[in-house]
């Protein structure tokens, strides 16, 4: 019973730290500054920096996030800003071929999947966003508002189908 909690803990932990990884390496093969990466949420255990970036393990691994220069990122070219965007989605696809038939391999693989939609603040919607704003040539609150709201309706109508079809 630990060992299968265990593995679940560590493998969700692994999956997302190396998802991260995935954004950190992409963002300095494009020159793109990151300040901070951390694992976890919560309470910050410990920490230290190095060559500027500060790394942070909290008491909750539940997630894990890399801050980078964002002004930076959005003035590079639109290949290399999906490619950073794309990268941590890129890591868990690849690592789900190489660890099949796993539950790490699977969780891996629901992660890249689930950062494709273009839910809030996923991989997904972010990559959508840049396209976008690449398209129009500048923000459209119009379009934007609609891409970010439309997987919620679209959730909600599908939840009140399967609600009332019963």
């Amino acid at each position: 019973m630990y060992d299968s909690a265990i593995n679940i803990t560590l493998s969700f932990a692994g999956a997302l730290l190396f998802h991260e990884m995935g954004h950190f390496l992409a963002a300095r093969a494009c020159r793109v500054g990151v300040t901070e990466a951390g694992l976890g949420w919560g309470p910050k255990l410990f920490g230290f920096r190095v060559n500027g970036v500060h790394y942070r393990l909290h008491l909750l691994p539940l997630g894990a996030y890399i801050r980078m220069d964002m002004p930076g990122l959005q003035r590079r070219p639109l290949f290399q800003q999906l490619f950073v965007l794309l990268a941590g989605i890129a890591v868990n696809l690849i690592l789900s071929f190489i660890s099949w038939g796993t539950f790490f391999g699977t969780l891996n693989l629901a992660l890249a999947v689930g950062n494709l939609f273009p839910l809030y603040q996923q991989d997904g919607w972010k990559s959508g966003m840049v396209i976008f704003r690449r398209f129009f040539k500048r923000p459209s609150p119009l379009v934007e508002w609609s891409f970010t709201l439309s997987p919620g309706l679209i959730g909600l109508i599908l939840l009140m189908r399967a609600l009332f079809s019963c």
